[in-house]
């Protein structure tokens, strides 16, 4: 996920960083890409004689090295190019190390844009050329756009003949969307103003006419440690998952008791004694 220049700064960062450690994010969202990627990329680079990616909200850039990796392997001869927009210079620092470090990216162009998906989108259409790209993707990125329905537009607009945008976001009826639905006026005041989940882009993608595919990517972590109010880790999770800096000190006492029933009760599964939270994810494919 990524966002605005103060948001994965800090604290916050630190959350960020023990969420992914814990959640197996990355983990899972890396199998969808193994899974689902390679016959796409077969599919968008077909007859092609150069290849443009487009990263928005890309973070540290685990998951773009892997798919930059991934296509080249699936067009060794095509040239590639990669361009990056990713709101946070520390993130940003992250990845370019990442890239530093692995030899097969020596060869693709990277062209780093540091700033929100908005300013980028603002700078595109000052400019009036615009770069078009054949995979677009948004990992967990869509809930800190201001206008979900322009953003993708936008982005589906910089699509070349059978492009993809990818958008990777929290399931409908997933733990998330509970979560942030149910405390939408205390959740939604900081970076996400509104919470979405793959229930808001599906509707928007039928509004706009668009084709579409969803892939499901289940998982689920262990947050029992999130009901002991002694635990630094538990605090940790909970900070990161209502998006906060300190998740005792954000909430007043009635709606961290709230929050924390509604967890257990609603947007997790207990097995053996531990509470597993529902992270599924939903990974939508938007063709040109």
């Amino acid at each position: 996920m990524a966002t605005d220049h103060s948001c994965y700064e800090g604290t916050y960062a630190n959350c960020f960083q023990f969420y992914l450690e814990k959640s197996g994010e990355h983990a899972v969202i890396s199998q969808c890409v193994k899974n689902t990627l390679p016959g796409e990329f077969q599919r968008i680079g077909a007859g092609k004689s150069s290849l443009d990616v487009l990263g928005v909200g890309s973070g540290g850039g685990e998951m773009d090295v892997q798919m930059l990796s991934l296509l080249q392997s699936t067009f060794p001869a095509v040239p590639i190019t990669a361009d990056i927009v990713e709101g946070s210079s520390n993130l940003i620092d992250k990845f370019k190390a990442l890239v530093a470090k692995t030899a097969d990216l020596q060869k693709i162009p990277v062209s780093w844009h540091i700033m929100a998906s908005e300013e980028y989108v603002k700078q595109v259409k000052a400019k009036g050329d615009m770069k078009m790209f054949d995979f677009i993707h948004m990992i967990q990125m869509i809930y800190y756009v201001d206008n979900l329905s322009e953003t993708i537009k936008f982005y589906h607009s910089l699509l070349k003949k059978n492009g993809t945008l990818m958008i990777i976001v929290e399931s409908a009826n997933s733990g998330w969307d509970i979560l942030w639905k149910t405390f939408r006026k205390d959740l939604c005041v900081d970076g996400i103003k509104e919470y979405r989940s793959s229930g808001e882009v599906i509707a928007c993608l039928k509004s706009q006419g668009l084709k579409y595919e969803e892939h499901s990517v289940p998982n689920s972590y262990d947050i029992t440690e999130c009901f002991d109010p002694s635990s630094v880790n538990g605090e940790r999770l909970l900070s990161f998952m209502t998006g906060k800096d300190h998740f005792y000190e954000s909430f007043t006492p009635e709606t961290r008791a709230g929050m924390l029933e509604l967890l257990r009760s609603k947007c997790s599964a207990e097995k053996e004694g531990k509470v597993f939270f529902n992270s599924n994810l939903s990974c939508i494919l938007v063709h040109a």
